[in-house]
C-alpha cells in the first residue's frame, strides 16, 4: 500500500518530526492539531476561538486530501479542562451533520504550546 504525505498552507506548519497527515489507500490519519493561526503560527486567544481555529485547521488539512468533514470517521479531541465540553459540542455542531463521526474527549493536564484544546481525526475517502 503506498502512503502519500498530505500537507495544507491553509493549517498550521508541522513544529516536529511528523506531516500533518498520512494518506494510506483511502484512509488518511491526521496528525493533532492545535489552534495555531497558520499565517503567524501564534495561538489565538480564548477557548471559543480556539476550538474553532482546530476545526478550521482539519479542515484545511481535509480538504488537502480530497475529503471533508463528512469523511471523518473518528475524532479525538483533547481538552486541558473537561468543563468545556459542552462548548466544544456547540461549536461542533456548526462543522458536522449526522452521521456524526465516533469520537473520544480526553482530558490532559497539559498541551503544546499551552493550548486549551487539541484534535486529530480519521477520514475514509471512498
Amino acid at each position: 500500500m503506498s502512503k502519500t504525505v498530505i500537507s495544507s498552507d491553509k493549517a498550521p506548519a508541522a513544529i516536529g518530526t511528523y506531516s500533518q497527515a498520512i494518506k494510506a489507500g483511502n484512509t488518511v490519519y491526521m496528525s493533532g492539531q492545535i489552534p495555531l493561526d497558520p499565517k503567524t503560527m501564534e495561538l489565538v486567544e480564548g477557548f471559543e476561538a480556539q476550538t474553532t481555529q482546530v476545526f478550521e485547521n482539519l479542515k484545511a488539512v481535509a480538504e488537502a486530501a480530497g475529503g471533508s468533514f463528512k469523511d471523518i470517521v473518528k475524532l479525538n479531541i483533547f481538552l486541558t479542562d473537561l468543563s468545556h465540553f459542552t462548548k466544544v459540542n456547540e461549536i461542533m455542531g456548526k462543522y458536522f451533520e449526522q452521521p456524526y463521526p465516533a469520537r473520544a474527549a480526553i482530558g490532559v493536564a497539559a498541551l503544546p504550546r499551552g493550548a486549551q484544546v487539541e484534535m486529530d481525526a480519521v477520514l475514509v475517502i471512498e
